[in-house]
């Protein structure tokens, strides 16, 4: 049963020291940010890591259509008593203003449809390239401030990548200016804005461990203002190529390891251009259907002709 209050599952010790969590996140480069060890009540981490769901039973459809290695749920309280415990908690008003002390953003509103969020797993390979998130709710007229993101694997080494990674400016930079490995019960809370660029590299597994999976639970929050200067027009996550390492350097030969990570890099921009061209063709098809698109095409038409 969830405790009295909704930061019941909070470690108590996180609580404490609220004052100083936010000093560390609205002071934090390159955006406003805190990483927090043991946040969750340890036995409450656990509950949660005891009953994440198999990745076959989450969506593995990547963003091109294709399933991939990537699995998510977003419909949580269907995990049983830990998360229906989570969902009762992040909606209550008393973990909303415990994490609004912690960040300074105030009036902060509960997603109940987990959109893009839920219960997140990767395999082997995965890495997720430089990106800001969509700034408005998809249904409603709700800006999104906060990522909260808990990970839940009790086996990690730094050196195995997927590490959240947090850039300036990832059209310039080469490497970012914050690299967070997902240890278990790790907790990173970053503002989610048009400078907030994140991303996690590449999971590089040992043979010994390569059928373990990255682990974590992505909460989103919002607010139904927020400062005019922050505020920009409705957009979709917006993705940005991870540039060439700077080792990459006139003279110098490349090694093996060198020709697998400009392939892998290649490979990846592909793959951005392939989903672009997708998502501009479904948005012409869509264009061309409907009383709207028939009128489109006329006017393309009458001005074609027109110009000969």
């Amino acid at each position: 049963m969830q405790g009295p209050t909704g930061t019941s599952i909070i470690n108590p010790a996180v609580l404490g020291k609220a004052a100083d969590v936010r000093q560390e996140f609205v002071s934090a480069p390159p955006f406003p940010h805190v990483v927090i060890d043991d946040f969750l009540a340890p036995d409450f981490a656990q509950s949660l890591l005891d009953a994440f769901p198999a990745f076959e039973r989450g969506n593995a459809m990547g963003d091109n259509g294709e399933l991939g290695g990537k699995s998510t749920v977003d419909k949580v309280r269907g995990l049983g008593a830990a998360y229906q415990r989570l969902d009762d908690a992040i909606k209550s008003p008393e973990f909303l203003q415990a994490l609004g002390t912690m960040t300074g953003i105030d009036g902060l509103i509960y997603d109940p449809w987990y959109l893009g969020g839920g219960t997140h797993e990767n395999r082997n390979g995965m890495a997720l390239d430089p990106h800001v998130d969509f700034n408005y709710h998809p249904s409603e007229r709700w800006h999104r401030r906060l990522n909260l993101i808990v990970y839940l694997n009790p086996v990690w080494d730094q050196d195995w990548g997927g590490c959240l990674e947090l850039f300036r400016d990832p059209h310039a930079d080469h490497r970012p200016s914050r690299s967070v490995s997902p240890v278990f019960n790790r907790c990173v809370i970053f503002e989610t804005s048009e400078v907030s660029w994140h991303a996690f590299d590449a999971i590089r597994l040992p043979p010994e461990h390569e059928g373990l999976t990255r682990r974590s639970i992505a909460l989103y929050f919002y607010t139904k203002d927020r400062p005019a200067e922050q505020t920009a027009s409705r957009h979709t996550t917006y993705y940005v190529n991870r540039q060439l390492p700077a080792h990459f350097a006139e003279g110098r030969v490349l090694s093996r390891g060198d020709l697998a990570e400009m392939k892998h890099l290649l490979e990846m921009r592909d793959g951005h251009i392939r989903m672009l061209y997708s998502e501009n063709t479904a948005l012409r098809e869509a264009q061309d259907r409907g009383l709207t698109g028939h009128l489109l095409y006329l006017a393309k038409r009458a001005y074609v002709r027109f110009r000969r």
